[in-house]
């Protein structure tokens, strides 16, 4: 059978919320000062509390896949070489000259991945992101990291 405790919550004077848990609950769970805890509504009025495990970054690279439509006019018949003028939309195309029709996203394929430090992630984010330099570290983690949550 589970222990229950209902600690009371205080404000400091701040005006920051704050539980205190008991010496013995830290003992028996083997939590700190300072550890990240999960919260989970039981949705019957309590609340379960488990330690945030340890994580680790993963950059995960990957190839993202579209196809391309462009509706390019060309004469009709064949050029002074013979070749038919439908193959000059290929020459616009390749030359970036075409508008783009349409596109649909065919997907992913990830061609490597590799364990990193949060200093490797956030030093790899300013070259990638060169614009975003002068951003604090939270902005950063909160606009281009995938944060780990237990689902």
């Amino acid at each position: 059978m589970s222990k229950r405790y209902t600690p009371e919550v205080q404000e400091n004077a701040e005006g920051e919320l704050f539980i205190e848990f008991p010496p013995e609950l830290m003992a028996e769970t083997g939590w700190k000062e300072g550890d990240d805890l999960v919260w989970t509504d039981l949705k019957n009025g309590t609340w379960s509390l488990v330690k945030k495990p340890a994580t680790q970054w993963v950059l995960v690279e990957a190839i993202s896949t579209f196809r391309e439509r462009y509706m390019v006019e060309v004469p009709i018949g064949t050029d002074d070489y013979g070749k038919d003028k439908a193959d000059w939309a290929l020459d616009t195309v390749t030359c970036n000259e075409a508008q783009e029709f349409s596109q649909e996203h065919l997907g992913e394929t990830i061609v490597s991945h590799r364990v990193v430090t949060k200093a490797e992630a956030l030093a790899l984010s300013d070259i990638d992101n060169d614009y975003t330099k002068d951003w604090d570290e939270e902005t950063k983690l909160k606009t281009f990291f995938t944060a780990w949550t237990e689902k």
